[in-house]
């Protein structure tokens, strides 16, 4: 406090005081944020009690990361504290959220040794929205059952609305998957081997088969694998006869076997692993094992 009377403070004793520099305090005050209450007669900015508990509050603002225009405003009750401090929440969660999508592919680059350009990529990927990630199923979609009027509208719509949103928090396995799977969509190759599944899947069904008939095959295929597996039944043993007979019913299966062992499938499968991976759900939820085991089953039959 200057020995005059007033009860006043310069800067330099603010400074003192709080342990802020000279510099900070002149600062916010050139920046309208803590104005002086009067000068010196040489022109010094002086300041009162009420600046230096202003001069707090401006000091705990700065530090909780609040911009200065944020800081004025509540200075000047256009704001409360508390609307300011909900809108920063707001906006670190924002930066909390971008921090981890980051760390995740950091993460996923350092254990592939990814390139630059790789590396590019797969954050550009990986930050896609969810709308965007959803526009790149649906158009995979789109393209594989284009003009395929009796394909089963069932598989075509759970395809398209499949859910390949990354988490909040994704871990750099999920991000991998995801890169993996919006490379694999993109890929003509795949797309090429896709659009013959969809059209294996036109061809098997009459005009009058209901909605979702073709999912029934896949599932009970699962199911009956399943048992076997479940009671130890290998695939050359004879019980298998029946339960294939059970599965097939009249349909040849050697065409049968040819379709399974078909390339498709495999990257059929990978794709949905890739989908059950972004989800973070179990490896399992695929099936490989009851699917090898029907092949396996089948090429004993056919070999026979």
């Amino acid at each position: 406090m200057i020995e005059d009377g007033t009860g006043l403070f310069t800067i330099g004793e603010l400074s003192r005081s709080t342990g802020l520099s000279v510099r900070t305090i002149r600062y916010w005050s050139d920046e309208g944020a803590l104005p002086p209450v009067a000068r010196s007669a040489g022109g010094y900015r002086l300041y009162d009690a009420g600046s230096a508990a202003r001069l707090e509050l401006i000091r705990t603002l700065r530090e909780l990361g609040l911009g200065l225009h944020a800081v004025r405003q509540v200075l000047a009750g256009e704001t409360t504290v508390a609307e300011v401090a909900a809108t920063h929440v707001a906006a670190l969660d924002a930066q909390i959220r971008s921090l981890k999508v980051t760390r995740a592919v950091l993460s996923t680059v350092a254990r592939r040794g990814s390139t630059a350009e790789e590396m590019t990529l797969m954050n550009k990927l990986a930050r896609l929205s969810a709308a965007e990630r959803r526009r790149i199923i649906e158009e995979f979609v789109d393209e594989m059952f284009h003009g395929l009027d009796t394909a089963d509208p069932v598989i075509r719509e759970r395809m398209r609305s499949a859910a390949v949103d990354l988490p909040e928090e994704p871990t750099p396995e999920q991000v991998d998957a995801w890169v993996e799977l919006a490379e694999l969509l993109q890929e003509p190759g795949f797309r090429a081997r896709m659009r013959k599944v969809a059209e294996y899947n036109a061809a098997d069904r009459g005009q009058e088969a209901p909605a979702g008939a073709s999912m029934w095959f896949a599932q009970r295929l699962v199911q009956l694998a399943a048992q076997a597996r479940g009671r130890g039944i290998g695939p050359e043993a004879p019980e298998a006869e029946g339960i294939l007979r059970d599965l097939l019913g009249d349909a040849d299966p050697a065409a049968v076997l040819e379709r399974l062992e078909a390339p498709e499938n495999e990257q059929v499968a990978r794709y949905r692993e890739l989908l059950i991976a972004v989800k973070g759900q179990p490896p399992l939820a695929a099936h490989r094992e009851e699917f090898a085991w029907v092949v396996a089953a089948l090429r004993a039959r056919v070999a026979r």
